[in-house]
């Protein structure tokens, strides 16, 4: 069922084009029966053949084909006598196809335009009569560039039901993804709060293990057990920093959150405990550890308030954990609305053992606490202090806000960096009033153009109209200054040299033509009249011919 389906759409373009060559054809053929002494090779044989060409070939290369069938309607201005072509309708169709099928527009414009020039170079070579250049300035370009707007119109529907069902599958993966970053937004939050709370916990519990070791009234029992506690509370920070990394397995994943971005994003609840608080609570634990204020900040927002908290905790438990017995310094300093969060610690004592051994893929807190402090405009700074110590130091701002989005993690990245959906639209808004333009303008020029050339070919043809009434009063011997109130103003310019050929003008006179009547679309009678010295020596009536 597949092999039919797929050797069913190989063949549809073909059907296609055969269907749409025996179309053109039918034209053609229906021509070629009406004419008088028709030439099968030149007439029928040879513009089938370049149609059977220029129909599939205009899948590939639609200007070529267009090209193609506008060189046919010139060959039958070449014909004898001149004929409108019947290929104007298989012209109309391949300009339709250009439209379609075609990208550039401005290369489209100039080779419709070739066209019509193409067309009116053979009128000019070969002197036809004026019904065939109003033919070519009217006909010609009203089958080449309705049927091309025609055509741009379909490309155009046909793009905006493509990015419509394009936007519909990028809008369906954008929810995909908005959910999986939701879940990983939870699951990122799940460990920063394990990590903050439970591991800070932990490193206290760890400390005061060990302190109690050194205690000279435990029995060898009582330091037994102690020791087996804190390896044991070892064991556990080691299980959850492996926890916390499966938990964060998935944050450097290709098209997720960058790690800690959403870690307490703007309405997070304010810490439940104050610097002051947590510092004494790591006293108790045996941590030597102080604070020192200088400049009282006003009243800062939950959000910045609990950034200082998770400052001071992260780095009291990195201190209990790698440099444990170390002194741990802490000062808060407000200037200019901005908060310093300075914590140091010295090198550990000789011989002192970390709390809890470092695990592989560990790290992960100052990566969360960089991103936070960033989130809330702020700056973090971390490395070695003095001799062997370590510091963290963290600028932040009394208020969230008047940061650009670029200036934090939510920032558009990648490529499509400022070219979002709105810009998108914009796009496609531009280029509507720009296919606008040329639906209405270029048609509108068009038009004026065909119109001022209809209407000067018209008073052309009309002002050298003899009426036979007083053609037939015309008497020869007479003046041309005794004729000229009976003569039009304008004689006729553009007697066909077949007509002149078959009616030489009389030896030694100077003749002058007249159309008979004033139809504009047919080749009438044309008046002649011949003088000799300036007298009427002869009138003649030359039969017009008749299109074949």
């Amino acid at each position: 069922m597949v092999g039919t389906s797929t050797a069913t759409g190989r063949w549809r373009p073909v059907l296609h084009d055969t269907a749409l060559w025996a179309a053109l054809s039918a034209a053609g053929f229906y021509a070629y029966t009406d004419r008088a002494a028709p030439s099968l090779a030149l007439d029928l044989l040879l513009p089938l053949s370049v149609l059977a060409v220029a129909v599939p070939g205009s899948r590939r290369r639609p200007g070529a084909a267009v090209f193609a069938a506008n060189a046919l309607c010139a060959v039958g201005l070449a014909a004898t006598p001149p004929a409108a072509s019947p290929y104007l309708l298989a012209l109309a169709a391949l300009a339709y196809l250009l439209g379609v099928r075609g990208t550039d527009t401005g290369r489209a414009l100039l080779l419709l335009g070739t066209c019509v020039a193409v067309d009116l170079a053979v009128c000019a070579v070969l002197a036809v009569d004026a019904v065939y250049w109003f033919y070519v300035l009217a006909l010609v370009p009203l089958a080449l560039l309705p049927p091309w707007l025609a055509g741009r119109h379909r490309q155009a529907r046909l793009a905006l039901v493509h990015g419509g069902w394009e936007r519909a599958r990028v809008l369906a993966e954008q929810q995909r993804s908005v959910a999986e970053r939701a879940g990983l937004r939870e699951r990122t939050r799940i460990a920063a709060d394990v990590h903050d709370s439970l591991g800070h916990q932990l490193s206290l519990i760890a400390l005061r293990a060990g302190a109690l070791e050194l205690s000279p009234t435990l029995s060898g029992q009582d330091r037994a057990d102690l020791a087996g506690l804190r390896a044991d509370v070892a064991d556990a920070v080691g299980h959850l920093r492996e926890t916390l990394t499966v938990l964060r397995a998935d944050e450097d994943a290709p098209g997720t959150a960058p790690r800690g971005a959403f870690v307490d994003a703007p309405g997070t609840a304010p810490a439940a405990e104050s610097v002051d608080v947590l510092v004494r609570r790591a006293r108790e634990a045996g941590v030597a550890a102080e604070v020192h204020r200088e400049g009282e900040p006003p009243l800062r927002s939950p959000l910045i308030t609990r950034t200082v908290h998770r400052v001071v905790q992260e780095s009291l438990t990195n201190a209990v954990k790698h440099a444990p017995g170390a002194a741990v310094r802490i000062r808060l300093t407000h200037r200019d609305d901005r908060t310093t969060v300075r914590v140091t610690n010295s090198p550990p004592p000789e011989g002192a053992s970390p709390a809890a051994p470092p695990a592989p893929g560990g790290g992960h807190g100052l990566t969360a606490l960089r991103e936070r402090v960033q989130l809330v405009g702020g700056t973090l700074r971390t490395g070695p202090y003095g001799d062997g110590g370590y510091e963290v130091c963290a600028v932040l701002p009394d208020a969230v806000g008047g940061r650009r989005p670029s200036d934090g993690p939510y920032a558009p990245q990648g490529p499509d960096q400022g070219y979002g959906p709105l810009h998108g639209l914009a796009d496609a808004r531009r280029r509507t009033r720009r296919r606008f333009v040329v639906a209405f303008a270029v048609p509108a020029a068009l038009g004026a153009v065909m119109l001022v050339s209809a209407a000067l070919l018209a008073h052309q043809l009309t002002a050298c109209v003899l009426r036979p009434a007083d053609f037939a009063g015309l008497r020869t011997g007479r003046t041309s200054t005794e004729l000229a109130r009976v003569l039009p103003e304008r004689q006729f310019p553009y007697v066909p040299d077949r007509v002149a050929d078959d009616h030489p003008e009389p030896p030694g006179t100077v003749c002058a033509f007249y159309r008979s009547n004033g139809n504009l679309l047919e080749q009438v009678d044309i008046y002649r009249l011949c003088y000799a010295d300036s007298r009427l020596v002869a009138k003649d009536v030359l039969p017009g011919t008749r299109r074949g």
